[in-house]
């Protein structure tokens, strides 16, 4: 059986036959569909005209959680299977979060930059820091990676908040989302992107947050209004930003987010760990397995 790992890396597995191409070769992907009966899937977007270059795919596996990169009517259309593989990049994205917290906190890019240059010592005094203790932070979010990441902050001496779309009354840490957006010192996003939660955190949301706020997301860029977000850090009420993910990616060197000395990017990488590797792949060969055998995959979504 034929697997196409769209993601520029070398993949071998003994009975397997994986070929690779790289996301941003859209020529050698449109050759290798031709006779690919299992994806591989990990970012690039894959539309009902890409599924049409490929006759024989039976089935698109995710590589990680989030499938809104897939045109799942028209995977369905095509009687393509599609499964995902939730929580098994949890541990890997939760400790993004939480670097990407500390790293706003702490002007950790400001100062790297002046150490760099020459001009680290003495610190300039204006620089100052925050720390995650006896801060407040609001988890959107109550899923694996929300469970993780309140843990750690926990221990960390935070007080953590959480919402969900399902209320959890018995939980005292879970809000609405506008009362937890007035109570965080810092809001960090673990939602999906769905046509309910694009630009969820727009003008009106970000505005309930505490002045000097941070917003960290690792989840989706589109849950967040950039435009809105890019005002709310150049007026001075939020004070940073952790963004591993944009509306637009690959984020274009132009993004006015990248221009703000208060914001530390990433390029959608909070989930790319050896270990989270690992566990794709034993999914994703279990389901290739499953698939010849005819036996109910494991996640599948459509």
């Amino acid at each position: 059986m034929r697997i196409l790992l769209h993601y520029d890396m070398d993949y071998s597995e003994p009975g397997l036959d994986v070929v690779s191409c790289p996301e941003e070769d859209d020529e050698r992907l449109y050759e290798l569909l031709s006779e690919a009966e299992v994806l591989w899937h990990v970012l690039r977007p894959f539309t009902a005209a890409d599924m049409d270059r490929a006759p024989k795919l039976k089935l698109i596996q995710k590589l990680g959680s989030g499938v809104n990169t897939i045109d799942l009517d028209a995977a369905e259309e095509r009687g393509i299977a599609v499964a995902n593989m939730p929580g098994q990049n949890a541990q890997a994205v939760a400790e993004t979060s939480l670097l990407l917290m500390l790293a706003t906190l702490r002007r950790v890019v400001t100062f790297d930059r002046l150490t760099r240059e020459g001009r680290g010592w003495p610190a300039n005094p204006g620089l100052v820091g925050g720390e995650i203790a006896g801060r407040t932070v609001g988890l959107l979010g109550g899923g694996e990676i929300a469970g993780l990441l309140r843990g750690m902050l926990e221990a960390m001496g935070a007080e953590v908040l959480f919402t969900s779309r399902t209320p959890r009354p018995d939980d005292p840490a879970w809000r609405e989302l506008d009362d937890l957006l007035r109570a965080s010192d810092i809001v960090s996003v673990h939602i999906p992107l769905t046509g309910e939660t694009r630009h969820l955190l727009d003008e009106r949301r970000l505005a309930l947050l505490p002045p000097g706020a941070v917003i960290v997301n690792t989840a989706r860029g589109a849950v967040i209004d950039e435009a809105a977000l890019v005002e709310a850090l150049t007026s001075g009420h939020l004070g940073g930003a952790g963004l591993d993910v944009f509306e637009e990616e690959p984020v274009k060197a132009t993004n006015p987010l990248l221009s703000l000395d208060n914001v530390v990017v990433m390029p959608h990488v909070a989930w790319v760990t050896t270990e989270t590797w690992q566990r794709y792949f034993t999914v994703a060969t279990e389901n290739v397995r499953r698939l010849a055998a005819g036996e109910e995959l494991l996640h599948r979504v459509r």
